[in-house]
């Protein structure tokens, strides 16, 4: 009998350089469809630079990252067309509305463009004509989140989500990322704040870089 194709994300001796420190080596960890991978570790530890291997934006220096099986670099732009890479940085243009740049997010993306919903679903349509630069740096959080909601896409890779963020809004994360899996997406989130991700892996990360040989 033959073995069942890969369904989410496998990351196979991994390593990954800086400059001319080794941020991390040797991980090998995965997510089937509908699970979750937790990243924790000090700052420094190298949880950004994981993120930024896995969405593509870096070559690791060894190893593999595979997404249902095939190559990440085998295509990088047909890999980043599965993903949402939510970064600490708000890509948001304060002149635009809150539903401007979520459209604007949403059509640079492609697919699917579902701006009131992902307006409802953080609570902020109330606040769709109103220009970013008036929003709170909560209410900002949740803007860029929204597009989780605007465009679908299977792989979600979150940097310190919920930054910013208070009870309610990260109670309402929770949920979405457990609806996310529930319908066979897979969750790769960086924090040091408590989030609650059920049965999520934990990848812990050192932080002990060394200098590379």
């Amino acid at each position: 009998m033959s073995n069942p194709a890969p369904t989410g994300l496998a990351v196979d001796d991994l390593s990954c350089r800086r400059g001319d420190h080794e941020v991390f080596a040797g991980l090998s960890c995965g997510a089937e469809a509908g699970g979750a991978l937790v990243l924790r570790g000090p700052n420094g530890a190298g949880k950004s630079s994981l993120l930024r291997v896995l969405a593509g934006f870096i070559p690791p220096s060894a190893g593999t990252v595979r997404w249902k099986g095939e190559d990440i670099g085998d295509d990088p732009g047909a890999h980043r067309a599965v993903l949402h890479y939510v970064g600490h940085l708000d890509p948001l243009k304060p002149v635009l509305s809150a539903a401007e740049n979520l459209t604007a997010l949403a059509r640079l993306m492609g697919g699917q463009i579902l701006v009131v919903e992902a307006l409802e679903r953080f609570g902020i349509a109330h606040l769709r004509d109103l220009p970013v630069r008036f929003l709170s740096a909560g209410q900002r959080r949740r803007l860029n989140l929204a597009r989780l909601v605007a465009t679908p896409r299977p792989l979600w890779l979150l940097d310190e989500p919920t930054v910013a963020l208070d009870a309610r809004a990260t109670a309402e994360l929770e949920q979405l990322i457990a609806d996310h899996r529930a319908a066979g997406g897979v969750v790769v989130a960086a924090t040091h704040i408590g989030i609650e991700i059920p049965g999520a892996a934990v990848v812990e990360l050192a932080g002990r870089r060394r200098r590379a040989a």
